[in-house]
């Protein structure tokens, strides 16, 4: 079958498609990634086959930040309403609250990602006729042509789904006469081909969800398929260093891309951190981008700095890891059963952190609490308390017990031939 994949063009938001990509490819099924035409590099880095669509138009920039309170006091910073109804009590969520919030979201993210895409999008989905089209959450282009050119789609889930709790309350608030902002939107590109709005336009007719049940954000009327994460970070070499195994503990210090690609710097004090692990006994390896380790001053002697390492390769040598708790570094990190250090900050990860400590396995320290000693007493208990590491061994098992993409291929077939030409 020949199977469509598209992404807004966010590295992390298509890295996460890129494993259940090479399995349909290697199972002999054709495969497509359509993006922007300035994405089609990292497509093409990934070893798959990129289609360009529609104009360039880099939908980074008028990201608005966001700043919820949440009812036990945690910041969950960049998570914006309606979205934010996914981790609040529902009696706290109101129908005003959730249209203003569908109209900034529409107007400062998923209308500037989604646009120059749609167009072309159609017209190449009409030509090809994809059987399948896979997208992900904020990549609403993907259903909107598989409705054009009558394929299946289904949404591929990188983190918590927030994107269909959000709905649930919507179905609970809404009176017969109401539509907000995201159906109308969406409502009107349906019409346009032949069909009309439904849910699955915003939650697909099926989600494939690489969460474990101990993280999952579950909501009602969407048919989850679960997949097991497999990680992939884009190209990669692994440094002679890592070929040999530590001399003592080694703890990682990541905070993703998205601190120096999208935002102006990093959430918390690198020097602050890196100073209050300086006396003990472990090896630091702080994977800092270039462009701001000359802000690092004097770094102490038991760290190591590099702009990147493969995650995939480090993780697994190390005996914990601090982190910005991004969906693809924890998942990563979880994979091989290392304790963390979460220090969230943007949209999902207040809440992935939150789930995680409860399962056992990590330790939740929101930025405005990460200061230098903070992370080095969190580091401490990682280190020193048996029950982190059990935890963590457990959230593994969970993930590892999931099908993996190659699993997953004839169950996607199947839903293929259920959903293929349905209105």
């Amino acid at each position: 079958m020949r199977v469509l994949f598209v992404s807004v063009p966010y590295k992390t938001h298509f890295q996460s498609m890129v494993p259940l990509a090479w399995a349909l490819r290697t199972a002999g099924h054709e495969v497509r990634v359509a993006s922007q035409p300035f994405f089609a590099d990292t497509i093409t880095s990934a070893g798959l086959t990129a289609v360009p669509v529609g104009r360039n138009y880099d939908g980074l920039r008028p990201i608005k930040v966001f700043e919820v309170e949440s009812d036990d006091g945690r910041a969950a910073f960049g998570m914006p309403m309606p979205y934010a109804s996914s981790v609040m009590p529902p009696e706290d969520v109101t129908w005003d609250a959730m249209l203003t919030g569908y109209e900034d979201c529409l107007h400062w993210w998923h209308k500037p990602l989604n646009f120059p895409l749609i167009r072309g999008l159609v017209d190449f989905a009409q030509d090809w006729e994809p059987d399948l089209v896979i997208w992900e959450p904020v990549s609403y282009a993907g259903p909107i042509a598989a409705i054009a050119c009558g394929a299946a789609h289904a949404r591929l889930l990188w983190s918590v789904d927030a994107f269909a709790v959000a709905r649930d309350h919507v179905r609970r608030l809404c009176s017969s006469d109401q539509v907000d902002p995201l159906t109308a939107w969406l409502g009107h590109y349906a019409r346009s081909y032949g069909s009309e709005f439904s849910e699955e336009l915003i939650t697909g007719q099926f989600s494939i969800d690489p969460l474990p049940a101990s993280l999952r954000m579950p909501a009602s009327d969407v048919h989850y398929v679960p997949m097991q994460y497999i990680p992939y970070g884009g190209t990669a070499t692994v440094p002679k260093w890592l070929h040999s195994p530590p001399s003592r503990p080694r703890v990682a210090l990541t905070l993703g891309v998205s601190a120096t690609d999208i935002y102006a710097g990093y959430s918390v004090s690198i020097p602050d951190i890196l100073a209050s692990l300086s006396d003990l006994d472990i090896e630091v390896v702080a994977t800092i981008a270039e462009s701001h380790q000359s802000e690092l001053g004097r770094v102490p002697d038991n760290v190591r700095v590099v702009s990147y390492v493969p995650l995939h390769a480090l993780a697994p040598t190390c005996s914990a890891v601090i982190n910005h708790t991004g969906p693809g570094t924890f998942f990563t990190i979880a994979r091989y059963g290392v304790p963390q250090v979460n220090v969230p900050w943007d949209f999902d990860e207040p809440e992935l952190a939150r789930r995680s400590a409860a399962q056992g396995g990590s330790l939740e320290l929101p930025v405005a609490q990460a200061t230098g000693p903070a992370v080095r007493a969190a580091v401490l208990r990682l280190l020193n308390e048996p029950s982190f590491r059990e935890g963590a061994v457990r959230l593994r098992d969970d993930m590892l017990a999931l099908p993996t993409p190659n699993d997953l291929v004839p169950q996607l077939e199947e839903l293929t031939t259920k959903y293929r030409g349905r209105p």
